[in-house]
């Protein structure tokens, strides 16, 4: 396993987040959607991966209630298949009772340059094209659970990201 759990506001996972190509406000101090949510890091801060479950009364797409990869961005050596499987592996280790639409990720492919086709990396690790959103035109992947790894715990955070969360939750 190369994640570590993390958080919503790791100062770490920022810069990566920031560098991804459906950031909102590049240099908001919190990187992820409202709601439930999964954040890994790998221990160099070389790849970030959040996985939301938002409550399906608030989604408009048409997979509401799956789990929603939000955020992945792989900046480090492992190949981004490897990164993603070992991700869906820690998320079920947290959230044993996978939904019955399984994981969803949304692809833009006019922002992933010097692609061969979009998607890649989600097909290498099991997704499947499903469609497409209404709204934006993005490539809707999609892993069910028949297709997962078993679950597998991410390692605990760093202990810089401690440090932080406590200076954070302390009000300083």
């Amino acid at each position: 396993m190369l994640w570590h759990l993390s958080s919503r506001g790791d100062k770490r996972a920022l810069p990566l987040a920031d560098r991804h190509y459906n950031r909102q406000k590049v240099g908001s101090s919190q990187f992820v959607p409202p709601g439930r949510c999964v954040v890994l890091l790998t221990a160099n801060a070389d790849a970030v991966w959040v996985t939301s479950w938002p409550f399906a009364e608030y989604v408009k797409h048409e997979w509401a209630g799956a789990w929603v990869n939000s955020l992945f961005r792989n900046e480090s050596t492992v190949l981004s298949s490897e990164l993603i499987r070992q991700a869906i592996a820690a998320t079920r280790a947290i959230w044993d009772e996978v939904p019955a639409l399984g994981c969803v990720s949304f692809v833009d492919h006019r922002k992933t340059r010097r692609k061969r086709d979009p998607g890649r990396c989600y097909r290498k690790a099991g997704f499947e094209h499903v469609g497409f959103t209404k709204s934006d035109k993005l490539y809707a992947m999609q892993l069910l659970a028949a297709g997962m790894p078993p679950a597998e715990p991410a390692l605990p955070m760093k202990e810089a990201q401690i440090g932080q969360l406590s200076f954070l939750a302390s009000g300083r």
